[in-house]
């Protein structure tokens, strides 16, 4: 369990990487673009592509993964009401990313959205508003906790980059992704060191 929290960031790095690679062509069929339309159906459109179970599959898995954190963070953590509000919060981030796995919809088509899709839509707004305060609140925590209160500030720095990027929906959407995954891996090598 340890090993698996461990590569979680660096395994859904990788999957958007390789996949964004193997299926540039269609991305671009489905009108994104790497710096003018970062966001348009990326990264959730690499699902719709030729090896879009990968994508379904990696959603599922760092869900569950982060879900694993969220618990092993929870236990570590000094018990105050920081700490479990922010690792619930957690979970249920980790909660909406597996529940990224229904298929989203294309945004130009000539058909209503679907059930699937809203779904999807539906789960990445609400994994921006439980990761978000998971962080903000986790601070809090980290803070109250001596073997992590050098964390609190890297962890408060990391929303104030990440927050806006998250909403601007251009290139900074790499930021976003790189600052939130960059967080979380360096969160569970600090875990690990402490078990």
């Amino acid at each position: 369990m340890k090993k698996l929290i461990l590569i979680g960031p660096a395994f859904f790095a990788i999957v958007l990487i390789a996949l964004t690679i193997l299926d540039y062509k269609f991305l671009f069929s489905l009108g994104w673009h790497p710096i003018h339309s970062p966001t348009f159906d990326w990264p959730s459109g690499l699902a719709l592509g030729q090896f879009g179970w990968i994508m379904t599959a990696t959603f599922i898995l760092t869900g569950g993964i982060m879900l694993l954190f969220a618990r092993r963070l929870f236990l570590n953590l000094k018990p105050t009401l920081a700490s479990k509000l922010g690792t619930t919060l957690m979970a249920f981030a980790g909660l909406f990313l597996a529940a990224l796995a229904f298929t989203t919809d294309p945004t130009i088509r000539d058909y209503p959205a679907t059930w699937h899709g809203r779904l999807h839509d539906m789960s990445f707004v609400f994994l921006g508003l439980t990761l978000f305060p998971a962080m903000i609140v986790l601070g809090f925590a980290f803070r109250a906790d001596a073997r992590w209160k050098n964390f609190a500030i890297y962890t408060w720095g990391t929303l104030a980059l990440a927050g806006p990027a998250f909403f601007i929906k251009s290139a900074a959407f790499y930021v976003f992704l790189f600052a939130i995954l960059l967080w979380n891996e360096l969160a569970a090598l600090r875990l690990n060191s402490h078990s």
